[in-house]
């Protein structure tokens, strides 16, 4: 194939498309597509912040729409899924457990979540925690009881937590399900009993793997954004020599200085980009910790969508509000929503809704925006949508108005 020229809208779609993102489903979701979602992202990041649905049931939820979210963690029960720190901590596909090996075999280059110092200072604490799930099998941080009085962050987490993750971190432990999204610990032999470290590929190998399934999962991908996605480290691997390979594509974005690069599997849906064949039409509401906005300067890059997670910022300095949801319209990145379930009183609040500078209120895009809260406030069990405030202001009846048809027709 001769170099592709897409034009930022063509890379948008093409990325949107990679992603799952393009067009709104047409037949209902299944237990399988929750898994076939993960892999085409590669991950699915975990938090645990739920104003509204955590983030990982969120991500889903934006490409699969109404789905039982029991699913991510009957997959994960039943060893299809795992945890680890990919991008950050996240559900990976349990085929791609050899790529992650390398870091449980040298956890000294995982920074923060791991600490050698503990491992050797608390040497006989660490013994004991595991010889507990040794012998009696799957553990939640809770069964320990704490004696401290403390609670808190890493630096205040109970000795024995502590431990449970510095041995996950190693690989000695894997979480072998979720209890009321609590992790369940237990021993990597129990939970993984096929893996063998005779079938860990070589780093040479895992590296160009990351650049390959990066590149795949983006859709049209500039080298400086590859190393984020798996949050790999020096040495990194040139895509141009896997373009010479025939294991990447390069193509050309207009307005970008860089090329950009595209895995073969996207053969078909570069040309049908480049030839305007690719028309997003999803509107929807997005986490903060989709693959989408989670690289700040991708999604500034991008999609032009300046995007800051703004709940570790103190609440007077915050611009948009804690738990901001962007709005992917029609292959654009349109604003953001401060919303919270509540879920006993059956309220969806959108405490605030801000749209982008330029972006032109129509009856059509409120009518998207506002069909897009409500498919995801009935999935919160929320029939009643509230909306607080909105910039510009006269944005707010028109939701309202929109809206309205939705909220009858649940309280009939």
């Amino acid at each position: 194939m001769t170099e592709l020229h897409l034009s930022q809208p063509a890379a948008r779609a093409l990325h949107l498309a990679a992603q799952g993102m393009l067009r709104p489903r047409r037949r209902k979701a299944a237990k399988g597509d929750v898994i076939e979602a993960i892999r085409r992202m590669g991950m699915l990041q975990i938090d645990t912040i739920s104003v509204v649905a955590r983030s990982p049931y969120l991500v889903l939820w934006s490409r699969l729409g109404d789905y039982d979210p029991a699913w991510l963690e009957e997959h994960l029960a039943e060893g299809r899924l795992f945890e680890y720190w990919a991008h950050e901590a996240c559900f990976v596909p349990i085929e791609d457990y050899g790529l992650y090996r390398h870091r449980m075999i040298d956890p000294q280059a995982m920074g923060w979540k791991y600490s050698e110092t503990w491992m050797r200072e608390r040497a006989g604490e660490v013994a004991q925690v595991l010889d507990h799930i040794r012998r009696n099998g799957p553990t939640r941080s809770s069964d320990f009881e704490r004696t401290d009085g403390k609670a808190g962050g890493w630096w205040e987490w109970k000795t024995e937590k502590r431990s449970l993750e510095v041995l996950f971190t190693s690989g000695a432990l894997m979480i072998a399900r979720r209890h009321n999204f609590q992790r369940v610990y237990d021993l990597a032999e129990r939970v993984h009993p096929e893996w063998d470290d005779s079938r860990m590929p070589p780093m040479a190998e895992t590296r160009r793997q990351f650049v390959l399934r990066t590149v795949k999962a983006l859709g049209a991908c500039k080298t400086a954004w590859i190393p984020d996605y798996h949050r790999t480290r020096r040495p990194h691997v040139d895509p141009d020599a896997l373009v010479e390979e025939g294991l990447l594509l390069r193509v050309r974005v207009v307005g970008w200085d860089d090329p950009a690069y595209v895995h073969p599997d996207h053969r078909e849906l570069a040309l049908q980009a480049a030839g305007g064949a690719l028309a997003p039409t999803l509107t929807t509401l997005l986490s903060p910790f989709d693959p989408i906005v989670w690289d700040r300067r991708r999604a500034l890059e991008l999609f032009n969508f300046d995007y800051r997670l703004e709940c570790y910022t103190p609440a007077d300095k915050r611009r948009y509000g804690y738990f901001t949801l962007p709005i992917l319209r029609r292959g654009a990145l349109v604003g953001r929503i401060d919303a919270k379930a509540h879920r006993r009183q059956g309220i969806f609040e959108l405490k605030s809704v801000s749209l982008e500078p330029g972006v032109r209120i129509s009856e059509r895009f409120t009518l998207d925006v506002a069909a897009a809260v409500a498919r995801c406030a009935a999935w919160h069990a929320c029939p009643e949508v509230r909306v607080c405030a909105t910039v510009p202001e006269g944005l707010k009846p028109m939701l309202e108005a929109a809206l309205a048809p939705a909220q009858s027709s649940v309280s009939r």
